[in-house]
């Protein structure tokens, strides 16, 4: 029968199995993608989508709507489609899809609920190591059902930061020379490729923090609400939202001394 309340933990339970199923597809299909395995490219020509991401996307929409019919669902490739219930999807059936055509075994299937806006329920799945956080709303954050929390990092001299480059060459111009005054301020730099997954290191302490400009509603929902529950700060710039113009997360320790620099820096300006 169909479902139509907005229980936090009754919304994760989909999403959890939902993304389960769409890693193993990704996973399954890996094995037999080539590089050029690309159905199209969307911002620019670097910025491509695999025929698994279209897959797995078909996939995680048709087993939400046959759960909850009457739910919207916004996804990376397809697109919003409205829903009557106030409970809203939020999916990247992969995120970090370069790495995903390469091999590179850091990709991950992110699904967030939101429920008349705010996010209540959201799950990421790593489908090459299996690793799988989920969070409520008020109800803490779990690496494979254990409790995870950020870490202890007090100086961001001390903290090791990761942080993502666009697709546009311009704008990857500007973000790499504000890295090189970021760098001398921090312990070390990792760029691993997946929105999502940063935000579930921090959240789980294998990062201090993270900070990254032009992150989309999928990129941000699931692994947002992880790294807040865990503990993190998840903010913009200049008092703003976290969002497509910056999106930082962080240890309490080291935040706001991270987000002092950023502002000084300009980080969410792409002119250089």
């Amino acid at each position: 029968m169909p479902v139509t309340t907005a229980d936090p933990a009754d919304l994760l339970v989909l999403a959890e199995k939902t993304a389960r199923e769409a890693g193993q597809l990704a996973r399954e299909r890996r094995d037999a993608v080539e590089r050029m395995d690309v159905a199209n490219t969307k911002s620019t020509p670097t910025d491509v989508v695999t025929e698994s991401d279209t897959a797995a996307e078909a996939l995680i929409r048709s087993r939400i709507l046959d759960a909850r019919p009457d739910d919207g669902i916004l996804g990376e490739e397809d697109g919003h489609v409205s829903g009557t219930t106030g409970v809203d999807w939020v999916v990247d059936p992969i995120d970090g899809t370069v790495n995903y055509l390469y091999g590179i075994p850091q990709y991950a299937v992110s699904i967030a609920a939101r429920v008349d806006g705010a996010v209540r329920a959201g799950v990421v799945h790593n489908p090459a190591s299996g690793e799988t956080w989920t969070a409520t709303l008020g109800g803490g954050a779990f690496l494979d059902g254990r409790a995870v929390r950020v870490s202890a990092c007090a100086a961001l001299s001390l903290a090791l930061v990761g942080t993502g480059f666009g697709y546009d060459a311009g704008r990857r111009t500007r973000q790499a020379a504000v890295l090189l005054d970021v760098i001398p301020e921090v312990r070390d730099i990792r760029r691993a490729g997946a929105a999502a997954l940063d935000l579930c290191a921090v959240a789980t302490g294998r990062l201090d923090a993270y900070y990254e400009r032009g992150l989309n509603p999928w990129d941000l929902a699931a692994g947002g609400l992880v790294a807040a529950e865990a503990g993190a700060v998840v903010s913009g710039l200049y008092g703003a939202e976290p969002g497509n113009a910056m999106t930082l997360a962080a240890t309490p320790g080291v935040a706001a001394e991270l987000r002092a620099l950023l502002e000084r820096l300009g980080a969410d300006r792409d002119a250089l």
